[in-house]
């Protein structure tokens, strides 16, 4: 059971949690350690520093752009990081609380290839269908752009010339979509896309 299906199954649960969102539970401390490689000592170490800057134990879309700007200074952080806390935003309550910030760290830097490339297909699939079109690939393309700062955008470089160029190659179904295996095993098969969608894998 990866750290991704947990991600994404959070949510489905339903319900609010009773007790105080600053305590760390003993089951909380066991279901992490289940699904991340993270000893309980670090889980502990983690959640400290989660409370430091989200106090009440909620990470909101403000706090997470801001996050954000401090490792992309020369970019614009917005537009990616919206997608990004969707993806992370298990159970689409408008915040991050702690289990699904520390699952979405392990999934994006503990999970093998699969699990990280699962992550970044979820962040691109704005729609939530199972499928990445043409105009969800270049919105991406674009916030990734703006992340790094990159100014570039004519020719081959064009957000929407790159997203038709990428599901060209790797649309294996031909409906001019990309579906999560499609999307995986392009991205692993083909080092200069999984460079330009994936870089942190």
């Amino acid at each position: 059971f990866s750290s991704t299906q947990v991600l994404s199954n959070m949510g489905n649960k339903g319900g609010k949690k009773s007790r105080s969102s600053t305590e760390l539970s003993d089951k909380e401390i066991a279901m992490l350690k289940a699904n991340t490689k993270f000893s309980e000592r670090e889980i502990r170490e983690w959640h400290a520093g989660f409370l430091n800057d989200c106090p009440n134990g909620k990470l909101d879309k403000k706090k997470f752009i801001e996050v954000y700007r401090q490792f992309y200074p020369q970019g614009k952080a917005d537009a990616f990081c919206k997608y990004a806390f969707a993806t992370f935003d298990a159970n689409n309550d408008g915040t991050i609380d702690f289990d699904e910030f520390l699952l979405a760290i392990a999934a994006t830097s503990q999970g093998d290839v699969n699990d990280r490339l699962e992550v970044a297909f979820e962040m691109y699939d704005a729609s939530g269908d199972g499928q990445i079109d043409q105009k969800e690939l270049a919105k991406m393309i674009l916030a990734m752009y703006d992340l790094l700062g990159e100014t570039d955008r004519k020719g081959d470089r064009d957000p929407k010339t790159r997203a038709a160029y990428i599901i060209a190659e790797l649309d294996v179904g031909g409906d001019k979509k990309l579906n999560k295996q499609e999307f995986i095993a392009g991205c692993k098969n083909d080092p200069v896309i999984q460079r330009m969608l994936a870089p942190n894998v």
